[in-house]
Parts: structure tokens; sequence; C-alpha cells
């Protein structure tokens, strides 16, 4: 079996201005296996040596991978690493993904983003803000063990802060990110292997700092809040690939 990382072949070709560039990765690492460059079974490279072999970031490659494993080609398993599937051949294999970027390039928009219209809000909010904060906290304890619950008070949350800013372009930006990247099909398969109760948990904290650092007033402190909880939901989401 040859090796990948050494395999002959050039970088991703980004002419195609119709695809993303995780797709058009997606697409090189699967004519790979394909033509039995690496076997069923088999592990792939590291992260690491597949971003350096195509000359593309690690969130590229994080989110081919993430593709290919909707389509059956390969298995992420969590703290081992990725795998070839036993048969992949035996899998029809589509790169018709939704347009528009991958989960993990949307945490880190969301993050640079987020950021900054929470510490506007902290600034900005008014009592009946802080009303709708705190209903969607309360929402998020009494629903942690119900995942589709849990998840629409942390959407709540998230939008109730873009709305405490009074700025209408912040909460539009903010549920476009949010609503986009939870009908992308890789974001549905990444929850599949971290989007667990002790994440929400987590998450949970998170949130009741973001609140504190607003109902304060504390600009500085609420921007450092929603870095840090994106932040670790970013680490938490593509922990397999350490």
């Amino acid at each position: 079996m040859a090796d990948l990382a050494h395999t002959p072949t050039g970088r991703v070709n980004h002419a195609d201005a119709g695809d993303r560039s995780y797709v058009a990765l997606a697409k090189q690492i699967y004519d790979l296996i394909a033509a039995g460059d690496v076997g069923p079974r088999a592990r792939l490279p590291s992260e690491r040596t597949l971003a350096e072999r195509f000359g593309v970031s690690r969130t590229q490659v994080r989110e081919a991978i993430i593709a290919l494993e909707v389509q059956g080609v390969v298995e992420v398993r969590v703290g081992s690493g990725i795998y070839v599937a036993a048969t992949p051949e035996a899998q029809p294999v589509t790169f018709e993904l939704p347009r528009g970027p991958g989960p993990i390039e949307t945490l880190r928009a969301r993050s640079v983003i987020e950021s900054g219209v929470a510490a506007l809000a902290a600034n900005e909010r008014k009592d009946a803000d802080l009303d709708r904060l705190f209903a969607a906290l309360r929402a998020m304890r009494e629903n942690m063990d119900d995942k589709p619950a849990n998840e629409a008070a942390d959407r709540e949350f998230h939008l109730a802060i873009a709305g405490a800013t009074g700025n209408e372009m912040l909460r539009l930006v903010v549920t476009a990110m949010w609503d986009n990247s939870r009908a992308d099909p890789l974001w549905k398969k990444i929850e599949e292997h971290f989007h667990t109760s002790a994440l929400r948990s987590a998450s949970h904290e998170d949130h009741q700092r973001i609140f504190s650092a607003i109902m304060a007033r504390d600009a500085g402190a609420a921007r450092t809040a929603m870095e840090a909880h994106l932040a670790r939901v970013i680490d938490e989401f593509t922990q397999a690939w350490r």
C-alpha cells in the first residue's frame, strides 16, 4: 500500500469557482482511496500531514474528512483517528454538498463576530434583554438531557444577545450563521460524535459567564467569555484529529 502522504499528486484545484475548497479536497482524498493508494480499514495520515501534503489549512482537512464520512467513505474514531471504511467502493459517492462555508469555518467566524456582539450587548442591553437571556438560560438548564430543546434554548440565548445590541443587522447576521450551520449535513455528522450531555453542561456554564458579564455591563468580560465559549466548542468538535 502506498503512503498517502507521499503519493504523486498536485494540490487542490481551485479553478472551479462553484466548488468550496474543502469539497475539492474531499474529492482528491477520495480519488486516492478509490485508486487503492490507501486500502479498506487503513488509517489515514494525520491532519497535519494531509494539510501539508495538499497545501491547505487544517480546518479544510477536517471538513473534507467530515464530508467523506457523510458519504460513508471513511470512519472517524474519536481519540483514534480517521480510517477508510471497510468497503468504501460499495457506497455511491456524490459531492453535491450545500454551498457556503463549512461548520468549523462558521464556528470560527462566529467567534470573531459574536465576541464583538457580546461586548456591544453589555453596553446597550436593557432589562427586558436580561429577562430574555435569563429565560433562555433556564430553558437550557431544564432541558440538559433533551438535545433538541436544549439546542433551541441555546439558539435563543445567542440571538437574544444579538438583539440586545439594538442593531438589527447584527441580529440577522448571527441568526444566519446559526441557522445555516445547523442545516448543513456536515454539522449533523460532527454532532453525532461530539454533542454530548457533558458538552451541553459545559456550554451552560459558559453561557452563565457571558450572561453575568452582560448583566454587569462589562464589555471586556463579555467579549472574553464569548471567545472562550466558542473556542472550547471548536476544540471539542475537532478532538478526533489530535
